[in-house]
């Protein structure tokens, strides 16, 4: 789960902060030291303008001839720099976009004023449907960062009267959003303990010893995290693109360098696409797939035991796509370097830097633990999911793996807190207010009109919601945006509840590998050594392609076989 790609990335991880995972690895670019523009030039040197040169005597150019010749005088600053006069470049634009700001705000007013309203909806919920799709595309366009645009819809749908101040704020209660949030802080107690660096140094110590090896290492490292670390792009920026770099560089492999097809870009894209099938494959492995569930429950689908309902239907088609994805772009993108003999070693070595598992490390492997067993069972006992995230999270604190400033200083969580709530809140009252039920019977009327069977149906809008994600540069965006609406296609056109509601949901996950833009995790891997952006592109449909066809007919099959068929 995620905030808006770039956002989240920006304020979570900072991989210029982070140092090198192999400790004895040396960067391949040092940045110079910056020039402070206060700093003066030393008393020992004369400078252009110092009063040594300026009161000198004029240079004559040394020269046999008799004939007079005009003097050089020492050159001196150009007069824009004298006091009053220097150029200073333009203050950056500060306030909304003006351009995007523009089309937002002129989407809702068109839907307000200009298009007619059903008889079937009411004035209320058209103006409320107004200032929603206002709002999603101020998310897509980003007139201001997205918590402050939902800021703004969410005072709107105050001010216009649309909604009353406790039903506007009635979604910051909701358990799925503070569970999203703790899941920003557990992600944090992974990076600060190093624990996920030891468990994917590990797998590389294990399997490294080709470039395959590797690769697979790294994948299935990623698939055991994925559940207790609900973050795909602190999974990335965290964990893996450091160890890949350093890999990557030990072999000869540079970024922004023609030696990077060597080895780096095939474990990036590798490991790019093996992370949205982690995601898929757990529950908590990814914020967007909490958020879907409930905006599934908003439509009125519901899914039983979601923890496991989710790992049951998704575990055939995620292990099959975990157990290819290597293997295929290993064919499609072979890396030039088939053989990484060393890399054994230099896990080893830097498991030994590492020194023994560390008290911090141990009280975090045991919080996951505990927190997984009662995401698991914890219906059993009658724990939620949220609560036991909390536990887990006072665990964390007492014992000092976390400190609040630790929790203060994760702004992305509390930005997903923010939008992650209006957009939630607004989703529930256009549900309350009739404006889904209207959607889905006109849609339910244009199907009918095509006499599609819902298999077919359930296939179209799949891969609609699927590629429609080339316009999007965030999961969760597109998840709030569109989501809520496909679902209740889905449902108009006969396609079993949960069947629709999950499948959307994996497809969530998957498309954040869909292009160079498309989630955090892929601007953390952009960064890294990834290939040109059209072969990039290239290579991630044709994958995804494959992918999304695999989990759509498994899926169906497994669907068949598990305990809640078609409800």
């Amino acid at each position: 789960m995620e905030s808006f790609a770039l956002h989240s990335l920006s304020t979570s991880f900072s991989l210029s902060s982070r140092p090198s995972l192999f400790r004895f690895s040396k960067p391949v670019i040092k940045s110079p030291p910056s020039i402070h523009h206060n700093l003066k030039p030393s008393p020992s040197l004369p400078t252009l303008r110092s009063p040594s040169l300026l009161a000198s005597k004029p240079f004559i150019s040394p020269s046999h001839s008799s004939k007079p010749r005009k003097p050089h005088f020492p050159i001196e600053a150009s007069k824009s720099t004298e006091p009053g006069t220097t150029l200073t470049p333009p203050a950056p634009l500060q306030g909304a976009k003006p351009i995007p700001f523009i089309i937002s705000i002129a989407v809702g007013i068109a839907v307000r004023f200009f298009v007619p309203k059903p008889v079937e909806v009411t004035p209320q919920a058209w103006q409320l449907l107004a200032i929603f799709l206002s709002t999603i595309a101020g998310l897509v366009l980003s007139p201001l960062p997205v918590g402050a645009w939902a800021f703004l819809g969410l005072t709107a749908s105050i001010v216009t009267g649309t909604l009353s101040f406790p039903t506007a704020f009635g979604a910051f209660t909701n358990e799925v959003i503070w569970l999203i949030v703790i899941s920003f802080f557990f992600a944090r107690g992974f990076v600060k303990t190093g624990l996920g660096d030891r468990i994917a140094t590990y797998f590389v110590k294990w399997l490294g010893k080709s470039t395959l090896g590797l690769s697979y290492g790294l994948t299935i490292s990623e698939a055991l995290i994925a559940p207790a670390m609900p973050s795909t792009t602190a999974r990335a920026g965290g964990v893996f693109l450091p160890i890949i770099q350093s890999l990557s560089l030990s072999g000869g492999s540079k970024p922004g360098d023609p030696s990077k097809r060597k080895l780096g870009s095939y474990l990036v894209m590798s490991q790019f696409q093996s992370s949205g099938n982690s995601s898929a494959l757990f529950l908590t492995a990814a914020a967007q797939n909490l958020l879907c569930l409930k905006l599934a429950e908003e439509v009125g689908v519901i899914i039983p035991s979601p923890w496991v309902s989710w790992f049951m239907a998704a575990s055939l088609p995620a292990f099959v796509c975990l157990l290819a994805s290597p293997l295929v772009l290993y064919k499609l993108f072979p890396p030039e370097t088939k053989d990484t003999p060393d890399a054994p070693a230099m896990a080893t070595k830097k498991l030994e830097n590492m020194g023994p598992v560390t008290k911090n490390e141990f009280i975090m492997v045991g919080t996951m633990l505990l927190a997984v067993s009662l995401w698991v069972f914890g219906d059993t006992f009658g724990i939620s999911s949220v609560v036991t995230a909390m536990i887990g999270l006072s665990i964390l604190l007492l014992l000092g793996v976390l400190d609040w400033d630790d929790c203060l200083s994760e702004k992305s969580a509390w930005d997903t807190l923010a939008w992650f709530s209006v957009l939630v809140g607004m989703a529930g009252q256009l549900t309350n207010l009739g404006i889904v039920n209207w959607m889905s019977s006109c849609v339910a009327t244009t199907l009918q009109s095509y006499s599609l069977s819902w298999p077919v149906a359930f296939g179209v809008l799949q891969a609609a919601y699927f590629f429609i994600h080339y316009l999007f540069a965030s999961q969760t965006g597109h998840v709030g945006a569109l989501y809520s609406a496909f679902l209740a296609m889905n449902l108009a056109a006969g396609v079993p509840g949960v069947l629709a509601a999950l499948a959307l949901a994996y497809n969530t996950s998957l498309f954040g590998a869909l292009t160079h833009y498309s989630s955090g995790q892929a601007a953390v891997y952009y960064g890294g050594m990834l290939p040109s952006n059209t072969h990039f592109i290239s290579l991630d449909f044709f994958s995804l392609t494959i992918t999304f066809l695999d989990f759509f007919f498994l899926k169906q099959l497994h669907f068949c076989s598990v305990s809640f068929p078609f409800q």
